[in-house]
């Protein structure tokens, strides 16, 4: 079980290095990616993806499906 654990958590290390990669990040103060924890990784991932979003600076664009009442 532990064995499983531990490559589900290396596998998820690596796709969200590859991520920060594409957002040509590459090492976090002085430590490189692969160095970095799993919850640090996703931290800083989530720090780009905020920037990176194109509607980050409004926040999140709400659909409003309410039917007026028209009279």
């Amino acid at each position: 079980m532990g064995d499983i654990l531990r490559k589900a958590v290396e596998n998820k290390r690596k796709k969200l290095i590859d991520k920060l990669i594409a957002f040509n990040v590459y090492k976090k103060d002085d430590q490189h990616l692969f160095e970095l924890s799993l919850t640090q990784l996703e931290d800083e991932y989530k720090r780009f993806q905020a920037i990176s979003h194109p509607h980050s600076e409004l926040r999140s664009i709400q659909l409003n499906n309410k039917k007026r009442n028209r009279r």
